[in-house]
């Protein structure tokens, strides 16, 4: 069996499974399981904990961890074809393996959008840094399909949210998980003013009008194009309510409000 293991524990999070376990209790809402929200996706950030966990923690700490995670998040690293679907086998963190439901994978691949690839995912942080906070929250196995995007153009994003769509149609226990950052390195009332500007659209299940906004306002919003897939998916699946979890910016956490990194949680029902 393929094995991926952790690459960024120990930097974006710790590679102790206790001291994990005790920051991921410092970064979550201890949220009765019957208050818990039932939705089709969420938006959190990738960034180290010490920076965006809080946000991430918010934002799962309030949605039920259901059998089967779609991942999504932007390819940093530039290895592997422009949509990258990691096929088999299972994903290692600090708290223990997390296996790939090959099943969904199976079904996205048969495509010839979403191509089965392991290279792409061996350096990429934006899903691995999402699995503790899954495997902590979970009170069930879950399985997962992790798909990372290079930036594609927005007709190749709406043709790949209409197929994610179609595999979707006939699941009922699912969660896409849209992992994404919005602006970089700017000063923090720019990251502001910017990602109001794409928040709003996520949470007007706009994939047309991020992906614009994004490209116009010069947004450097890593995910934009996972974003924009999964939306677009969520356009037929269909979504009845959008909750802006917690916005913060770096500066929150370090003080240095000169440049920023934005984070936002949002919860799609």
């Amino acid at each position: 069996m393929n094995v991926r293991p952790p690459v960024v524990a120990g930097q974006f999070y710790p590679a102790d499974p206790n001291e994990l376990i005790e920051m991921l209790k410092e970064l979550t809402d201890p949220i009765p399981e019957e208050e818990k929200i039932k939705a089709k996706a969420i938006v959190v950030p990738h960034a180290g904990y010490i920076y965006s966990g809080r946000v991430a923690g918010k934002t799962y700490s309030r949605v039920k961890i259901p059998k089967k995670i779609i991942l999504l998040g932007p390819n940093h690293t530039g290895y592997g074809p422009a949509i990258s679907t990691y096929p088999d086998g299972a994903w290692l963190t600090p708290l223990g393996e997390v296996f790939v439901d090959d099943n969904l994978t199976k079904k996205l691949t048969e495509s010839n959008i979403y191509v089965p690839d392991y290279t792409a995912h061996v350096y990429e942080h934006s899903l691995e840094v999402q699995l503790p906070f899954l495997q902590f929250l979970s009170k069930e196995p879950f399985k997962i399909a992790p798909t990372v995007f290079k930036f594609i153009s927005l007709e190749d994003a709406l043709t790949a949210g209409d197929y994610l769509a179609g595999v979707l149609k006939d699941e009922e226990d699912y969660l896409i998980v849209i992992s994404t950052d919005f602006s970089h390195y700017v000063p923090h009332e720019v990251a502001k003013q910017k990602d109001a500007l794409a928040i709003d659209r996520i949470l007007n299940v706009d994939p047309e009008g991020l992906y614009r906004v994004v490209v116009e306002n010069d947004i450097s919003m890593c995910g934009v194009v996972p974003a924009t897939v999964a939306l677009q998916a969520l356009k037929h699946l269909g979504v009845s309510k959008s909750i802006l979890v917690d916005y913060k910016t770096s500066g929150d956490v370090s003080g240095d409000y000169s440049s920023v990194v934005g984070y936002a949680g949002i919860i799609l029902a």
